[in-house]
């Protein structure tokens, strides 16, 4: 769930990057008694994301704007939809314009791109997940995206989970026993998940009793198939490694359980949304 103090976090540190010292403008062209409504419009078609993030952002800077939330976080929208309407000083509308359009615009991206790979795997055991690959700072408000969009999310952060990778690997001699010394020290709720990429790898990760997701990265669909038969229920089988929208239906189709997916937070498009507005 999003929290207000991740967003006023994020937001107060982005009002400040974009006016340390006010905005110049407005405050020598636009008179101080001016009154703007202002709409937020669609440019083209999406699943909404970040309702709660704009509505912080038009009114941090002065509690008295009223902002007029139309449709709720998740909700598909065409183009022209009105999302929004703002009320209030227009000097306050103007400069915080920028950071709100920002952030809902990035996150309205995300959660439309992750509801195409959803669709893409529909009717199939997959759950599609996203990863660590977020904007720093950003990752609480992307990562709600996702959930917009229908997507899951994976561990928040590194201290969420064990999540061994092929670097760990590298410099553990003994993966069984590491695994299983990891699992005496640790609470038992603790999900471990290890990384292979190939597979004669699965027997020896399988072996410590201990791994609740084998990760099976970049392998190709036969093998994932393969993967798939050879860890027979024992752990859950994510895929990862490269998955496009042209590849997801695919390797969902080989009967892994998660799909981790990159690109929906660290190659989005931000979506076309404006702030039409009229000063009184």
């Amino acid at each position: 769930m999003l929290e207000r103090r991740q967003i006023q976090r994020v937001v107060d540190l982005a009002l400040d990057e974009d006016a340390p010292f006010g905005d110049l403008t407005s405050q020598t062209l636009v008179p101080s008694t001016a009154v703007a409504h202002a709409q937020l419009v669609a440019r083209e078609p999406g699943v909404l994301a970040g309702a709660e993030v704009f509505v912080v952002a038009m009114t941090t800077l002065d509690p008295t704007v009223d902002v007029t939330v139309h449709l709720a976080d998740g909700d598909a929208f065409e183009t022209g939809a009105v999302l929004a309407s703002v009320d209030g000083p227009a000097r306050v509308v103007l400069q915080a314009e920028r950071v709100a359009l920002n952030l809902v615009q990035r996150m309205t991206g995300i959660a439309t791109l992750t509801r195409t790979y959803v669709e893409a795997v529909a009717g199939t055991r997959a759950r599609v997940v996203d990863t660590r690959k977020t904007t720093p700072g950003l990752r609480a408000l992307e990562r709600h995206a996702v959930r917009c969009g229908g997507g899951h999310n994976h561990r928040y952060s590194l201290s969420d989970a064990v999540m061994a990778k092929d670097n760990h690997l590298a410099v553990i001699p003994d993966i069984t026993a590491a695994l299983r010394r990891a699992a005496d020290d640790l609470p038992h709720t603790t999900h471990i998940e290890v990384e292979v990429d190939r597979l004669d790898q699965i027997e020896t990760v399988l072996a410590s009793g201990v791994v609740g997701t084998i990760m099976l990265d970049n392998f190709s669909l036969d093998d994932l198939r393969a993967g798939v038969a050879q860890v027979g229920g024992r752990a859950r089988v994510e895929a990862s490694g490269g998955i496009t929208l042209e590849t997801i239906r695919g390797v969902a189709e080989t009967g892994v359980d998660v799909i981790s997916v990159g690109a929906l937070t660290h190659s989005v498009r931000a979506l076309d949304l404006g702030l039409d507005i009229t000063v009184h």
